[in-house]
């Protein structure tokens, strides 16, 4: 339970299907601590981030209303060594991670869910937005019926046997109609606002948080074009992502974007709009969540990041497990270190992490 309003509601009716539930709360950072806040992020910007204590605090109102036991469970030692150190690393090679993929995958549903099975628990369930439907023997990973709020993008690495042992009861709600069953049972947090950041970043200074942790200012380096003609100085590439164009302290004719980071010669390529679009990318790590990998090339819609449309694809997994993605169009500012998504309609196929384009 993070403290806010979609897992308190996910409580609730699952204590309404006749489940015994604990509730728990992870510890996954401290801020204020060691600077592990961003930079002396101020105490406003902390509270209204994921993880905050305030947050705790409001996860164990919400229990004590239901009488549910509540706990902490101090992983922050974990989250450290698999979110946050991969959020500093990817930033280093010039790559654009997603630590909620990466929090839900080792923590949520890594961490959190063998705790649970230690503890007895049948179920584990969060307050996610998406759908699972049993089909057979296999279960579905879907959309939630809500497209505004569907957050499977963020869980295609989760398997068989973790879909056997998750609830997410929201995933036929929409937002609207989780805070008025919030507010109906008086929940403290009917009305709170959701987290916008990351949870680490409270005040969107990312660049702060890598430079606490590897203890290096940025190096600046030059801007250049595809001609390998020098534009200009950047800042240090953590600074920027691709597609990126305010910022850049630039002035030219024509808007210029970040097209390319290059960390081994600490150059940043710019270019004009149209040399964004490629057709195709790699994704490792990938997860087919069916639990079997295609023998034959799949006909799918692709999602490349969060608010992405999916779009037309045909995804090929290739001898070393790795999976390549061709788009009928090509796709503006693929980015290294996102995620792609693959879907059947409203079903998840699976996903894995972009490594080339």
């Amino acid at each position: 339970m993070s403290g806010g309003v979609d897992s308190s509601v996910a409580a609730l009716l699952t204590k309404e299907m006749g489940y015994d539930c604990v509730g728990c709360t992870m510890k996954l950072h401290e801020f204020g601590a060691d600077k592990t806040d961003a930079g002396n992020a101020d105490s406003e910007a902390a509270d209204a981030s994921c993880g905050s204590g305030k947050d705790a605090e409001d996860a164990r109102k919400v229990c004590e209303q239901m009488a549910m036991p509540h706990y902490i469970f101090d992983f922050s030692s974990d989250f450290k060594a698999n979110v946050i150190d991969n959020f500093v690393d990817c930033y280093g090679k010039g790559w654009t991670p997603n630590p909620c993929i990466e929090c839900n995958r080792t923590m949520k549903f890594g961490k959190l869910y063998d705790q649970g099975k230690s503890l007895g628990c049948d179920m584990i369930v969060t307050g996610h937005y998406v759908r699972i439907e049993k089909q057979g023997d296999k279960y579905l990973l879907k959309k939630a019926v809500d497209p505004g709020k569907d957050q499977s993008y963020v869980l295609y690495s989760l398997t068989q046997e973790q879909l056997a042992h998750t609830l997410f009861p929201l995933g036929g709600m929409t937002k609207d109609e989780a805070r008025a069953l919030a507010e109906t049972h008086g929940f403290t947090n009917a009305h709170k606002p959701d987290s916008q950041d990351i949870c680490f970043v409270p005040d969107g200074d990312y660049a702060s948080v890598i430079e606490y942790y590897t203890g290096n200012k940025p190096k600046p380096g030059d801007f250049v074009d595809a001609e390998g003609n020098v534009l200009g100085t950047h800042k240090g590439i953590i600074h920027y992502t691709i597609g990126q164009r305010r910022g850049l302290g630039l002035a030219f004719k024509e808007s210029h974007y970040v097209c390319e980071i290059r960390p081994e010669a600490n150059q940043v390529l710019l270019g004009l709009n149209d040399e964004l679009f490629t057709p195709h990318l790699i994704a490792d790590q990938f997860n087919w969540i069916s639990g079997e990998i295609p023998t034959e090339p799949v006909r799918c819609q692709a999602k490349i990041r969060y608010r992405h449309k999916e779009q037309d694809a045909t995804a090929t997994v290739l001898a070393d497990g790795k999976v390549e993605v061709v788009f009928d169009q090509p796709q503006r500012a693929i980015t290294k270190g996102q995620a792609v998504v693959l879907y059947d309609g409203d079903v998840v196929l699976g996903g894995g992490r972009i490594i080339s384009k």
